[in-house]
């Protein structure tokens, strides 16, 4: 535990060595206020909630974190410190989970400083915070589930590009696999139980569920296995490469 917490830290302090973590958290907030209060019409809604705000999430996130995630190992890589890295005393898991967490620190930063919009929402009127807090939950495990596949996919390459690309294709697969469109396309192609099933791998069902209050252990479960299979993924890529 020792070794990922200073893996942790070193990957956190990294994030605001440099501008990464400022940009990422300033364009999140922006961005998050123009769809809630532009796109979303949060005051012309006339409801005390934060809907508007949370629905945007899985779009938000499927640029954003692909875009913080791509520096994880390709930067390692293409810098040439990951040979230094493999030579301390510390196993690939615990780089793996020192880097996924820091990352999704920051992440849950950014989450926390929208507290304001929570503040606005209770001084119009009077919204179940109950609600509020399993969306705040459920968009941090979505989050980790977007920041498992990205880093993942850094780990496969030493270009942020082509990582970032990957990154953001699989994210999309994931969050349309759910969708009106992609399940009536393959209606009368498939039975109703691999229409289940494709529908059921989607980010979008998982979070809007809890995005409208409801904890369930399923939804959770789900964004608990996507990332651990996904950075798991992610540590038999870098041990192959170790290989070579």
């Amino acid at each position: 535990m020792g070794n990922v917490l200073t893996i942790f830290r070193r990957e956190f302090l990294s994030f605001f060595a440099t501008p990464v973590a400022y940009v990422f958290i300033l364009i999140f907030l922006m961005l998050s206020g123009v769809f809630s209060f532009y796109i979303g019409n949060l005051y012309e809604r006339g409801q005390a909630d934060l809907l508007p705000f949370f629905n945007f999430h899985p779009w938000l996130y499927l640029f954003l974190v692909p875009a913080i995630a791509m520096r994880s190992w390709s930067e390692e890589r293409k810098s040439g410190t990951i040979e230094l890295l493999m030579t301390l005393p510390v196993s690939i898991f615990e780089i793996m989970l020192g880097k996924f967490l820091a990352a999704w620190l920051v992440l849950g930063l950014s989450l926390a400083l929208t507290f304001p919009l929570w503040l606005t929402v209770n001084y119009l009127g009077s919204p179940d915070n109950g609600i509020i807090v399993a969306a705040y939950l459920g968009s941090w495990l979505m989050a980790g589930a977007f920041l498992a596949i990205g880093i993942c996919m850094s780990a496969l390459t030493k270009s942020q590009v082509v990582a970032f690309i990957l990154a953001v294709v699989v994210c999309f697969i994931f969050v349309l696999s759910g969708s009106s469109i992609v399940l009536d396309a393959f209606t009368g192609w498939l039975s109703p139980l691999l229409l289940d099933t494709l529908a059921s791998l989607s980010f979008l069902t998982h979070f809007e569920s809890m995005a409208k209050g409801v904890i369930a252990l399923d939804d959770v479960g789900y964004f608990v296995i996507v990332i651990g299979i996904w950075l798991y993924a992610g540590l038999l890529a870098v041990e192959q490469k170790k290989a070579e």
